[in-house]
């Protein structure tokens, strides 16, 4: 039986995207350089999986990895349509000097999971490049690196009742609160003096969220009736009726 060229070269292609499997757990590194940051590990025993059509140097393998549940986009690099502008970095925390995860491209499918002030926090669901080395005897790469914490650790939430202001002192202080937003706006009735809250597992308002730090508002209808994790300072309005917390970051719980 004869084997027509076109499928012979497609099996040699298929072939040639295969690689042997690793012999022990090998990083994964966002660039070919063993001090790069790691973007994921690959256990012993498994079969890369090659990306076809990325030249690698000698003694590295390109490599799709799946996406990530955590990474972080400048505000500024956002459209109207709340799509990351092509081109634009993806960076591993919430820094400029934090290291570059991948570019985004037209068509990818993030989904926007916390605010933090001048940066956005995203799931991104695309594959991501990354590079292996080959060579034996080469020095292992460094162990993966936690993306630096946006908020400190948790504290204790004082009870503290709407209607009974605020002391000043340890209050004063950043601190993050658990709860659900919940919007303040109804159709034919005054304005609330702020147009999000936070209620607890009662559905009962702990405070209301002034959200006018963070830089992209137009994210907040996005967390609408969702659990989340609030870090900022709790403060009383300004008639000692009600709490509100001067909102610095958000993200879903």
């Amino acid at each position: 039986m004869k084997v027509k060229p076109l499928l012979l070269a497609a099996a040699f292609a298929a072939a040639s995207l295969r690689a042997a499997p690793l012999t022990e757990t090998t990083a994964v590194q966002a660039r070919p350089e063993a001090s790069a940051y790691t973007i994921g590990v690959l256990k012993a025993g498994t079969e890369p999986p090659v990306a076809g059509g990325v030249n690698a140097p000698a003694g590295w393998l390109a490599v799709e990895m799946p996406g990530t549940e955590e990474a972080y986009v400048p505000n500024k690099d956002f459209l109207k349509s709340l799509d990351v502008r092509p081109g634009a970095k993806i960076y591993t925390a919430p820094k400029l000097d934090a290291p570059v995860l991948t570019t985004a491209e037209k068509g990818d499918e993030v989904e926007i999971t916390g605010l933090l002030g001048k940066w956005t926090q995203i799931k991104l669901t695309k594959k991501i490049i990354g590079y292996i080395q080959l060579a034996s005897d080469a020095p292992p790469p460094p162990p993966p690196v936690a993306p630096a914490a946006p908020a400190p650790a948790p504290v204790v939430i004082d009870n503290t009742a709407p209607g009974h202001a605020v002391n000043s002192g340890n209050n004063a202080l950043p601190r993050l609160l658990e709860g659900k937003v919940v919007s303040t706006r109804r159709p034919f009735a005054p304005r609330r003096p702020y147009d999000y809250q936070l209620n607890d597992a009662s559905n009962s308002r702990l405070a209301y969220l002034d959200v006018s730090h963070l830089m992209i508002t137009s994210h907040m209808d996005n967390y609408i009736d969702h659990d989340v994790i609030v870090y900022g300072t709790v403060k009383s309005t300004d008639d000692g009726s009600n709490l509100v917390i001067a909102v610095e970051s958000l993200q879903l719980k």
